[in-house]
């Protein structure tokens, strides 16, 4: 079977001076008949090419499925007089939210079952849980397509029935303090979220108040509340600015008071206490500071410095307590608890045991506690909850995830290595592989990458990864600039017309693991998705010779074509990430790196990239368009495959089971690629193999 050959419309572009050639926009239309025919016809192609890894996929998939306890239940969390958890039964896809009272002894309380309102659909993902605050009704939100519009509904806890309202493209939601009023934040045309409404129950949906709109197609808005409970947020954010409005959850019709106006890329968020705001910002502070303000006048002018910028210290988030404050940082590419106590001054950080590892906060709504819940793991540790009586510094394990199978962290080595960019800037690598490997350079080798945003790729464990590392494969993570690993400046060192650091990071991510002897270029595989995606795209155009095999997930691969079209969801909030390219400078400095706008007649490495007909993050036409483009252009025979999802979006499959079949795709695809595992071509139906005799 033949690879599709998508035809070519030419479009001519002109811009700056500039005139580009797009031959592949007719795919933009999804409503064409001959856009979806393209999609199923390289849905058959890949599905035909990787017809010899099926059995490979089943043994993954059975492996998977096999490490994890499908019956099981988190870690309960209590509210007030309420223990919440979610709970997995096995051969369902979805989770259960429960509840009991009192005592975990008690009679359970199933909420909603995730299974019972996904029956019969092909995508179902709930958004959000929002309890009121009187335990007597439970707002949520659902998507049964993939595109992230949600729809909210209200269950009454008492009766087990729902409400009459009924909201579409809900993003959030707030409740009073009455249990009867809650506000909540719709979606624009462009999925941003931008206007917040009052609603009471027992009122039309139709008559509801809005108390917010926010005209600034940079800007996005949220609500919630606060962990004392006294506090209604209202939250707005672009990627370099942001603004905080509240009011009194006693006083629903109160107007908002904004706590400080925006101003350009100062960035703050605020936590409640007593008659206090302690205000995380940025201003003059790169790295960010704490400060607190008091709420009479919180503006600016009253910041008073709490926790002082620290050039080699990034403070990333902020929880204040009665007693105690938290704060979430991170240094020399690791993350770090702070603990102080608010009556004394005493601080301490808490220790870890790992030298690489990464830690999140867990579910704390008590306001009053002593107690954090927080999650700790490594790329060798499960994910493990622990609380800490901040106290007495002692530490719990409430829980670790079971790795069933009989699996043994000392088979594992993890380490972190440091590759020298072409400025001279050290980047650190995460490394793990089953112990005993030859430093040889024939390990087969699987380093991801994302490097945008800010968003740091920090070192967790997943039992799925097993599957690679148990056949010998070296797992890396690429900490690369444009996340936010060494600190607010490694983040911004790679964007705007720095950009390129991340993909050169990359790169000598690459060749530091070639030059230490962990690999050579045919047994290396790069992975990264959406952002991560670009950089996939953006190094195999630079250097496709370095690697081996490519998976592309979602990949943003027409950026210069996407941030130019103001009519796309996330293209005007990302002008301050990328550059707005109606600027000259940006606009050629985009198109130096695109990775659509510079495929070239060259080699490239085999390659596999995916889409969601219904993704609105990244438009299944960016690796449509991509794959026909180097189709068209590049010199090699290596393989080149598109997979589409036809009914979800950005994340892929909902379903937990879909998803591991996914993930055991892909492996597949990367184990066979690069000879790990061989192919099995399936018997031709109605012809027996003959048995050998023994």
């Amino acid at each position: 079977m033949k690879p599709p050959i998508a035809a070519t419309k030419p479009i001519r572009i002109r811009l700056h001076g500039d005139v580009r050639i797009d031959p592949y926009a007719w795919l933009r239309n999804r409503d064409a008949p001959e856009v979806l025919a393209y999609l199923k016809a390289e849905n058959r192609y890949t599905a035909q090419r990787m017809r010899g890894t099926t059995t490979l996929q089943d043994k993954l998939f059975g492996e998977m499925r096999r490490r994890i306890k499908e019956t099981d239940l988190d870690v309960p969390v209590q509210v007030d007089d309420y223990f919440y958890y979610s709970r997995t039964k096995k051969g369902q896809q979805y989770g259960i939210f429960c509840r009991r009272h009192r005592s975990l002894r008690a009679r359970e309380e199933i909420l909603l079952d995730h299974n019972a309102l996904a029956r019969g659909k092909k995508y179902f993902d709930v958004g959000l849980h929002s309890l009121s605050p009187d335990h007597g009704l439970l707002a949520y939100t659902t998507d049964t397509s993939g595109d992230e519009r949600h729809t909210l509904q209200i269950k009454d806890l008492k009766t087990g029935r729902l409400r009459p309202e009924v909201i579409a493209d809900v993003a959030g939601v707030a409740w009073a303090l009455d249990s009867a009023t809650f506000f909540y934040t719709v979606l624009d045309h462009l999925h941003r979220p931008y206007k917040v409404y009052r609603h009471r129950l027992g009122e039309p949906v139709a008559a509801d108040t809005l108390v917010f709109h926010e005209p600034d197609e940079s800007f996005y808005v949220g609500v919630a509340t606060t962990r004392s409970r006294e506090y209604v947020l209202l939250e707005l954010h672009a990627k370099t600015t942001s603004e905080v409005h509240f009011l009194p959850a006693a006083q629903p019709e109160q107007p908002f008071r904004c706590v400080q106006k925006r101003r350009r890329h100062v960035e703050y968020a605020v936590e409640h206490h007593g008659d206090t705001f302690f205000v995380l910002h940025n201003h003059k502070a790169k790295n960010f500071e704490l400060a607190r303000a008091p709420i009479a006048k919180p503006g600016a002018r009253n910041w008073k410095p709490v926790i002082h910028h620290r050039a080699d210290v990034l403070l990333e988030d902020v929880s204040a307590f009665e007693n105690h404050l938290v704060v979430y940082e991170r240094e020399g590419g690791l993350e770090h608890i702070l603990i102080r106590n608010l009556s004394s001054g005493a601080e301490h950080r808490m220790h870890f045991p790992e030298s690489v590892y990464t830690i999140a906060e867990g579910a704390n709504p008590d306001f009053h506690t002593h107690s954090l819940r927080f999650s700790y793991s490594s790329l060798v540790t499960p994910s493990s909850v622990f609380t800490y009586d901040m106290n007495t510094r002692q530490r719990t394990l409430l829980k670790q995830a079971r790795v069933l199978g009989g699996y043994d962290p000392n088979l594992y080595k993890t380490e972190r290595i440091f590759a020298t960019a072409p400025d001279g800037e050290r980047v650190p690598i995460s490394l793990v592989y089953r112990k005993g490997i030859k430093h040889n350079g024939k390990n087969p080798t699987f380093l991801s990458g994302y490097g945008s945003y800010g968003a740091s790729r920090d070192p967790a464990f997943s039992s799925v990864r097993l599957s690679l590392l148990d056949r010998g494969v070296v797992y890396a993570i690429a900490h690369i600039r444009g996340g936010s690993e060494m600190g607010r400046a490694w983040y911004e060192r790679g964007k705007f017309l720095e950009k390129k650091n991340t993909f050169t990071d990359f790169i000598a991510c690459a060749e530091k693991l070639i030059e230490a002897g962990f690999t050579a270029p045919e047994h290396l595989a790069i992975n990264g998705g959406s952002a991560g995606g670009l950089l996939m795209g953006a190094v195999v155009n630079m250097r496709p010779e370095l690697f081996g095999v490519v998976v592309a997930d979602v990949p943003f691969v027409d950026v210069l074509n996407t941030m130019l079209d103001p009519t796309l969801p996330l293209t005007v909030i990302e002008y301050d990430e990328w550059g707005n390219p109606n600027e000259p400078k940006f606009y050629r400095y985009i198109k130096s790196y695109s990775p659509y706008d510079n495929v070239a007649a060259q080699a490239y490495p085999t390659m596999l990239m995916t889409a969601g007909l219904n993704d609105p993050r990244v438009s299944y036409w960016e690796p449509a368009k991509f794959v026909a483009r180097l189709r068209a252009t590049k010199t090699d025979s290596n393989e080149l495959l598109l997979k589409t999802q036809m009914s979800a979006g950005h994340f892929g499959a909902s379903g937990r089971y879909e998803v591991l079949k996914e993930v055991a795709f892909d492996y597949a695809f990367v184990l066979t690629r690069l000879g790990v595992e061989k192919e099995h071509t399936p018997r031709a139906p109605g012809r027996a193999v003959p048995r050998k005799k023994t």
